[in-house]
């Protein structure tokens, strides 16, 4: 399977790449990104055979099957619908949009389409939360109490490699994106009640640096979402799950109980690296010609509750 990666360069675009080297039946022949010498030098020293800084390039080359877009997230939605238009499975890097109408076009085209169109929702891959989640489905633990801290530094618009971004990232449509949509995904439903507040904007990046939101499943579960960019200490997001049957304390592709002990996860899946199993989930469902885990449709239920949070913090501030 050929593959193309837009936003190569990028945190989450070299993640892509170091996952897709691990998996036998894909090969990465094209490469996006905005700076020309960075990504000739990134093309020669992986054997990338083609590169170019124009997606419209590498969609017009007959042997890419596959794009997986980690670009801005302003351009995800319009260049995930160019992909299909062009006859090309999509795996586009959450969040797939930053509004609701966007997600629902971009749905609407992948229906048109027949094509694969996958969201990437890396936290229903992470080995940590598949353990959660099998044992939810099994029976064997109930969600009582997701608490959730995502923390970063970010007072000047750097992306997680350090590197200036083009772009602004938002706390709401991309940070809590994970979050919203696990919790569904644990739960099996949208949420039933939301709330949400957020601190002062920043006054240069305009957005909140601060915010914190609270959702309820339809069962009764909750969720305590906390985030912030103003963060000076361990970085990332730390997911604490209360249960009927235990608490367990996720930490991306790392699972420990509530007191520390670390849980075994080489029996979850074919890997402990949540990207590469994303990736293997992504080109096993244009294999078979299905819908895949983390779909765009399956994932439209969280841009639903984002739009509703949205709305939630735009009233509180008029």
């Amino acid at each position: 399977m050929k593959i193309c990666i837009a936003g190569a360069n990028g945190a989450f675009g070299t993640k892509h790449l170091d996952a897709i080297d691990a998996i036998d039946e894909a090969d990465v022949v094209s490469v996006v990104d905005v700076e020309p010498d960075r990504l000739a030098a990134l093309a020669n020293t992986c054997g990338i055979e083609h590169w170019t800084t124009e997606l419209e390039e590498s969609l017009a080359r007959p042997e890419i099957d596959a794009v997986i877009l980690a670009t801005p997230t302003q351009m995800r939605a319009e260049q995930a619908i160019k992909c299909l238009q062009a006859g090309k499975h999509v795996l586009v890097e959450i969040p797939m949009a930053d509004t609701l109408a966007d997600a629902e076009r971009l749905i609407q085209a992948q229906q048109k389409s027949g094509l694969v169109a996958m969201a990437g929702h890396v936290r229903r891959f992470n080995p940590s939360h598949q353990w959660i989640h099998n044992r939810i489905q099994a029976g064997e633990l109930t969600l009582q109490h997701l608490d959730v801290q995502t923390f970063f530094f970010r007072r000047s618009n750097l992306n997680a490699l350090g590197k200036p971004r083009s772009w602004t990232d938002h706390l709401l449509w991309h940070h809590a994106c994970h979050t919203v949509d696990l919790f569904q995904y644990q739960t099996g439903a949208p949420a039933a009640d939301i709330h949400a507040l957020q601190g002062p904007p920043h006054p240069e990046l305009d957005i909140a640096m601060d915010m914190n939101i609270s959702l309820k499943s339809p069962i009764g579960a909750l969720c305590s979402l906390t985030l912030s960019f103003n963060n000076d200490g361990p970085l990332g997001t730390f997911f604490r799950y209360i249960c009927d049957n235990g608490t367990f304390v996720a930490s991306y592709d790392d699972l420990e109980d509530g007191n520390g002990e670390t849980i075994d996860l080489t029996d979850v899946a074919d890997s402990l690296n949540g990207v590469e199993l994303e990736d293997r989930e992504f080109f096993a469902a244009i294999r078979e010609g299905r819908e895949p885990n983390s779909s765009v449709n399956q994932c439209l239920p969280a841009m639903v509750t984002l739009d509703r949070l949205e709305r939630c913090l735009n009233d509180a501030v008029e």
